[in-house]
């Protein structure tokens, strides 16, 4: 049996601002941001398999992402700092089936131009913020490659917790697990 989850309206889920960052849901104008990103082999160096080969892939995932908003009020943003038109990646929630459950899948890929300047941080924390206000009845996971060492730095930042014991295989090699919840047991 399959537990949909049911959808956010009026959460406000748009945009969200943090100090340095505004988080804004993808529109067709981040299209170009969108492929460029997912055809940068350094920033799908632990995802290889997100890489994308065509604009039209590009353009399939943006309605991935469209269809996610439209159904559930809530998705992933594309990231710009507050002074600037120019997409920093992107970081948001999507709904996943884990272990015949619905959680919340924590996603954040930045151009390899605004590594180490606390952004990935910085918007993880406040998608993590937003479901917990929001959807706090709901887990939110990262999976995250045991060698990319960032990732794991950015999702405990985030507010999230490793859990070892939910490490399984996943397209790309081990997937390692932090999770919203500390006494989560799957």
């Amino acid at each position: 049996m399959t537990v949909e989850p049911a959808p956010t309206r009026g959460a406000g889920a748009e945009e969200l601002r943090t100090g340095r960052l505004l988080l804004r849901r993808p529109d067709p104008g981040d299209l170009d941001a969108i492929f460029a990103l997912h055809t940068d082999p350094e920033a799908c160096t632990h995802n290889p398999s997100d890489l994308l080969g065509t604009r039209k892939e590009a353009e399939l995932l943006l309605l991935r992402w469209s269809h996610q908003w439209n159904r559930y009020g809530f998705g992933y943003w594309t990231i710009r700092r507050h002074d600037s038109a120019e997409p920093l990646g992107f970081c948001g929630l999507k709904i996943v089936g884990f272990r015949r459950r619905p959680v919340l899948n924590l996603f954040y890929r930045f151009f390899p131009s605004s590594w180490g300047s606390g952004y990935a941080s910085e918007a993880a924390a406040a998608a993590v913020g937003w479901a917990r206000a929001h959807r706090p009845d709901d887990l939110v996971i990262a999976r995250v490659r045991p060698e990319n060492v960032a990732s794991q730095r950015v999702a405990l930042r985030a507010g999230l917790v490793r859990a070892e014991h939910l490490d399984t295989a996943g397209d790309d090699g081990t997937d390692w697990f932090f999770v919203s919840d500390p006494g989560y047991e799957g």
